[in-house]
């Protein structure tokens, strides 16, 4: 696990805002629902890249190249976020996939491991935008010890080699933190490759 502290500054995080803004506009945030129970999740979501990640009580946990209510292709990924890649990913390949979480002030994530990728050796990087998060981060099996990291707006977290599977989730937002959203609450950008390369 690599921590970029304070990665991105306050223009950055401003420009990058109103590019997320963008892609919601095109791929409307919605709720994802667990597979199997259908309970819906405490965060809302939406994607960009060629692929984006889905979850749903019919399908499970897959990705897919279009919207699931509006059936249109993703966004593209933004240039920031490539270029953020390229510099600290350490893989020679782009990125697939930009998963766009949105967390108001009560939502979390539970621990889980990101395996819905057929190619483990890139790793995951994961931008911070908005309010403060408690993100949790293991090894991996769910019952190993963890420790917790304040993530702020601006940080950047990759997730590769050993650590490319850890068990991860957010515990809480901390409300108020951050004055960089209008609304409120957290954005947690992830970029992932999900294929091979040829």
């Amino acid at each position: 696990m690599l921590y970029f502290e304070n990665k991105l500054d306050s223009a950055a995080q401003a420009g990058l805002l109103r590019e997320v803004r963008t892609i919601i506009g095109e791929a409307p945030l919605y709720v994802p629902t667990m597979p199997r129970s259908g309970r819906p999740m405490s965060v809302r979501m939406t994607n960009a890249g060629a692929l984006g990640w889905v979850t749903d009580k019919e399908g499970g946990y897959r990705y897919q190249a279009v919207h699931p209510h509006t059936g249109a292709p993703w966004p593209q990924i933004p240039k920031r976020l490539l270029d953020l890649w390229a510099e600290l990913a350490d893989y020679p390949h782009p990125p697939e996939a930009c998963l766009v979480n949105y967390y108001a002030d009560a939502a979390r994530m539970g621990l889980h491991q990101d395996r819905d990728e057929d190619d483990f050796d890139a790793p995951v990087l994961s931008v911070s935008l908005g309010d403060s998060a408690i993100f949790r981060v293991g090894g991996t099996t769910r019952k190993g010890p963890s420790r917790t990291v304040e993530l702020k707006s601006g940080d950047v977290v990759v997730l590769g080699g050993a650590d490319r599977l850890a068990y991860h989730g957010v515990d809480r937002v901390l409300p108020g933190t951050s004055g960089l959203l209008d609304e409120g609450g957290r954005f947690n950008l992830t970029l992932r490759r999900v294929t091979k390369p040829a």
